[in-house]
C-alpha cells in the first residue's frame, strides 16, 4: 500500500511541476503556474500523512515506510532545485532562455560540496521522520524495519562526502571544445 502512494506521490510530484510549467511557458499564466508549483510540498504532505495513518492504524513498518521518509527528505530539500532545473529546460525550450552554464573545476568541485549540504539537509529530515513515526506508534517491534533505514542514510551521506571529495582532488575538466570557445 504504502509503496503504491510513494509512487504516486512521485508521478503527482512531476506531474504538478510539468502542469505549473505548462501553464507559465504555454499558457502564458503566470499565477496559475504558481499554484500548480505551490503543489508540490502538499504532496510531501499527503504522502506522510499517509503513513502516520499507516503505522497509527496498526500496520508493521517496512522498507517501503523507510523510503518514504527518504522520498520526502530528498523532496524537501532537493525540491526547489528540481524544479528550478525544470524551469530552466522550459525557459530554454518555449521562452528562448539560454542553455545553463556546464561546471568545471573548482567551481563543479563547489557544486559538489554544495550538494553535500543539501544530501545532509535530506537526511536529517528523513531521520526526523523516522524518529518521530517511531516515537509516536510507541510499538518498537512495529517500527524496527524503520532503524535500518539510519544506516542506509549514512551510506547515502558517505557516498555524496566520496563524490565531492573526488571532484575536488581530481577536478572535472573541460573539454578542449569548450576551452576553444572561450577562448
Amino acid at each position: 500500500m504504502i509503496l503504491i502512494a510513494i509512487i504516486a506521490c512521485e508521478v503527482a510530484f512531476w506531474v504538478a511541476i510539468l502542469a505549473g510549467l505548462s501553464a507559465r511557458y504555454l499558457l502564458r499564466r503566470r499565477r496559475l503556474g504558481l499554484v500548480l508549483l505551490a503543489l508540490a510540498p502538499v504532496i510531501d504532505a499527503v504522502l506522510l500523512i499517509l503513513v502516520a495513518v499507516d503505522l497509527l492504524g496498526g500496520g508493521t513498518a517496512s522498507w517501503h515506510h523507510g523510503l518514504a521518509a527518504l522520498y520526502i527528505g530528498v523532496s524537501i530539500a532537493y525540491g526547489h532545485r528540481m524544479i528550478a532545473w525544470a524551469d530552466s529546460v522550459f525557459a530554454r525550450r518555449f521562452d528562448g532562455a539560454p542553455p545553463r552554464p556546464k561546471l568545471y573545476g573548482a567551481a563543479y568541485a563547489r557544486a559538489c560540496w554544495r550538494d553535500v549540504g543539501l544530501t545532509l539537509v535530506a537526511a536529517a529530515i528523513a531521520a526526523g521522520i523516522i524518529g518521530a513515526l517511531v516515537l509516536v506508534v510507541g510499538a518498537p517491534e512495529r517500527t524496527a524495519a524503520l532503524e535500518g533505514y539510519l544506516r542506509i542514510l549514512g551510506i547515502i551521506v558517505a557516498v555524496d562526502v566520496i563524490w565531492a571529495v573526488s571532484y575536488t582532488v581530481w577536478p572535472r575538466r573541460a573539454p578542449a571544445a569548450a576551452l576553444g570557445a572561450r577562448g
